[in-house]
């Protein structure tokens, strides 16, 4: 069964917040991975990286990786400089994650985000300047056993790749076996033509997985057509994580870059929701 994860973003307003934290509540939750920040542990010294993997391994949770790059590491700027302070910098990432084991790096990180096509930009030059760094970044993922997956998002977010499809064409000119692709149901449901199709169609190409719910709350929460998504990873023989990615409260910079403008928790319980939606998850991966 695939392991079941969430993003640390569901228990915080800032992406820059100690991961430690987070670490028992998503054990007590039920979860299996815990998505943190890889920003942030590439900024830590190898101590405080250690008292991660410590926290971590004590709790039984692997470690998966998001990421979505600032405007001044953008790989598809124009500015020569940024484009190579943005290759060193996701180099880092990979470092930073070899030193905690750590396997798969998942979210922006071709481009800054959020970000709009800006007057007078051509997507066909950005895209190619934004394959350029990441077969570049790419290398050092190789050499540390990253896996690197470009995350397709939709139109609201970004701009270079809004469906699988495009994702895959990515992918294929960057040349690299550690090159794959993160879905995510939130960002498909607005995309795609069929969950079913894109999933067959991205195949081995995918890396990473994110459950989400149309309105941002956790899986089973929504109207999300779970038994197709399954029933597809299944086909493909998926066996990374899935990873979700609930936002329910807005303020801070995660309620601002999500976009969540309405509390969507009421008198719940964070962990209480979060702990019925590794139920509900579990027991769709275990239908046959």
């Amino acid at each position: 069964m695939n392991p079941i994860g969430i993003h640390f973003g569901y228990w915080t307003q800032s992406w820059s917040s100690d991961p430690i934290q987070f670490v028992q509540r998503a054990q007590k939750c039920g979860f299996e991975v815990l998505e943190i920040n890889a920003p942030k542990i590439t900024r830590m010294s190898d101590k405080e990286r250690e008292a991660v993997k410590a926290a971590a391994d004590k709790a039984g949770l692997n470690l998966t990786y998001s990421i979505g790059l600032t405007d001044d590491l953008d790989l598809a700027s124009d500015d020569p400089a940024t484009r190579k302070r943005g290759v060193e910098f996701l180099q880092d990432v990979s470092r930073a994650m070899s030193f905690l084991g750590g396997s798969i790096m998942a979210g922006i990180n071709y481009s800054s985000w959020p970000r709009k096509l800006r007057p007078n930009e051509d997507k066909r030059v950005l895209t190619d300047r934004a394959v350029n760094g990441v077969r570049e970044a790419v290398k050092t993922a190789e050499d540390c056993g990253v896996i690197f997956c470009v995350e397709v998002v939709n139109r609201f977010e970004h701009f270079i790749m809004n469906t699988a499809a495009e994702g895959i064409s990515f992918a294929e000119r960057v040349e690299s076996p550690n090159c794959k692709l993160l879905l995510d149901t939130f960002h498909m449901n607005i995309e795609e033509d069929s969950f079913r199709d894109c999933l067959i169609e991205t195949g081995a190409r995918l890396g990473h997985f994110h459950l989400g719910e149309p309105n941002r709350r956790p899986p089973g929460r929504g109207r999300m057509p779970w038994s197709e998504i399954f029933g597809a990873l299944r086909e493909i023989n998926y066996q990374g994580a899935v990873v979700m990615e609930p936002f329910l409260i807005p303020g801070g910079e995660v309620g601002r870059d999500i976009s969540v403008w309405r509390d969507l928790l009421g008198t719940a319980d964070l962990d209480e929701e979060a702990a019925q939606s590794v139920q509900f998850v579990r027991s769709q991966l275990q239908k046959q």
